[in-house]
């Protein structure tokens, strides 16, 4: 059964960090890219960062660049977004995503809120 389980979002003041994670199982997690989304109230879902399957490879949105790092850990299947200076538009629910070819899995969501 494949799963993907979000953990380490919460309640945040701007300027703040929250370390986000996701642990994989059900699949070969070393053969697929993970990509961190996010979505927030109203408006459609959006990519934050993709790393690629070995991890040689990084894309970050322009609204996070500089702020926000994606990471993986093979051994752990586990990907992680570390969030940095955290702005209120940054307030979402952050999903992760396993995707290879035709096979595209999604976790359940973190909520991150960044308010004062």
């Amino acid at each position: 059964q494949v799963q993907l389980v979000e953990s380490g979002g919460g309640l945040v003041q701007p300027g703040g960090s929250l370390r986000l994670s996701c642990v994989a199982s059900g699949f070969t997690f070393s053969n697929y890219a993970m990509t961190w989304y996010r979505q927030a109230p109203g408006k459609e879902r959006e990519l934050v960062a993709v790393i690629s399957s070995a991890g040689s490879s990084i894309h970050s949105a322009d609204s996070v660049k500089g702020r926000c790092t994606i990471s993986r850990d093979n051994a752990k299947n586990t990907v992680y977004l570390q969030m940095n200076n955290l702005k209120p538009e940054d307030t979402a629910v952050y999903y992760c995503n396993a995707a290879r070819g035709a096979k595209d899995y999604w976790g359940q969501g973190t909520q991150v809120t960044v308010s004062s």
